[in-house]
């Protein structure tokens, strides 16, 4: 039961901080540079929680190139980048992945 209220405690406190930045920060008072750093900000975050997960093993070392995870993210990024296709990159890069450790 502890740990139901520790992430509710957690999930309020997301919220609050998200909320506040909604109420506080105006957006017509920003100036064009601030509002172009700030479309760069999911560029930048995405791949600091995807990279980990993928290239990185459970103790914390580098995983072999052919690994299952590090084939199916580089099919998925020439699907997207080729495609422009959220879906079909996810599924191309999900189905590599399922094929990759069915042959391994």
């Amino acid at each position: 039961m502890n740990i139901w209220i520790s992430i509710v405690v957690a999930e309020i406190i997301n919220y609050l901080t998200r909320l506040g930045s909604i109420l506080i920060i105006n957006p017509k008072k920003m100036s064009k540079g601030t509002k172009k750093i700030l479309t760069y900000v999911p560029s930048a975050v995405f791949p600091a929680i995807i990279f980990p997960a993928v290239f990185l093993n459970q103790d914390g070392n580098l995983v072999q190139v052919y690994d299952a995870k590090v084939i199916g993210i580089l099919i998925a990024f020439l699907v997207g980048i080729t495609t422009k296709n959220l879906i079909t990159t996810i599924l191309s890069g999900l189905i590599c992945f399922w094929i990759v450790n069915l042959l391994i």
